[in-house]
């Protein structure tokens, strides 16, 4: 897709938007994300998006015929154009790899791959979660300053649209979790009702201090009240 008109780019941001409404997680929505982003260039084209999280950076989301390798060395060496864009949170692109001496061992690895061209800009989902946008063009020339723009585009409206996503994830694991937990109400409740007697508060706020004590721990809401409600019951046994 060369020389994109507003008209055209509104319409990728459309289809974009109607796509990434609908996926149901995080995982779905990137690869929403990477089949329209690989639509931006004419002829043969790949696409990849890779998040940074806690335990760094990795591939979430790709084109089926995409070598693995060609991200993966890139979070092993640090270097490579995702991690550029990334690091330097700007656009970066290379029209035709094979003039372009930045990135010296992957670029020989990406042009044996097939690939001529990339373009990567970073996407940044929340203050947890940011990561990049990488096109990839099997012939020089492809990736042409309208490409550049809507690519820049794509990722501000994805980013917004990615963070919805991921918070509806967040809050339906969070809902599934409570649910579990609640089955064993006894138990919470009891937990529930120390909290109170220790902090003079209401039931909701013992709740809130839970859930957020279960948060930080990694742990099951059901085993944080469990082992509050032993450990209590420890103190009142040894007095």
């Amino acid at each position: 897709m060369t020389d994109l008109h507003t008209v055209e780019i509104a319409a990728v941001l459309r289809q974009l938007t109607a796509r990434l409404i609908a996926s149901d997680d995080l995982d779905e929505a990137l690869e929403d994300l990477v089949e329209t982003a690989a639509d931006l260039v004419d002829g043969a084209s790949w696409c990849a998006v890779t998040l940074v999280r806690a335990g760094g950076p990795s591939t979430a989301a790709s084109s089926p015929e995409l070598p693995a390798e060609l991200h993966d060395s890139q979070y092993h060496s640090g270097t490579g154009p995702s991690m550029e864009a990334i690091r330097t949170r700007d656009l970066i692109v290379s029209a035709d790899l094979s003039s372009d001496d930045r990135w010296p061992g992957w670029r020989e690895d990406a042009l044996a791959a097939g690939v001529h061209g990339v373009l990567t800009v970073p996407v940044d989902i929340d203050e947890q979660v940011i990561g990049a946008l990488t096109v990839y063009a099997a012939q020089p020339g492809r990736l042409t300053p309208d490409a550049g723009l809507t690519a820049v585009l794509i990722a501000e409206h994805a980013g917004l649209l990615l963070a919805a996503v991921l918070d509806r994830g967040r809050r339906a694991d969070l809902h599934a979790e409570l649910t579990e937990a609640l089955a064993d109400g006894e138990t919470v409740n009891r937990a529930i009702g120390i909290i109170m007697a220790q902090r003079a508060c209401s039931s909701d706020a013992a709740l809130d201090v839970l859930r957020g004590t279960a948060s930080r721990l990694g742990l099951p809401l059901s085993v944080v009240a469990q082992r509050l409600v032993e450990t209590v019951e420890r103190r009142a046994t040894v007095a």
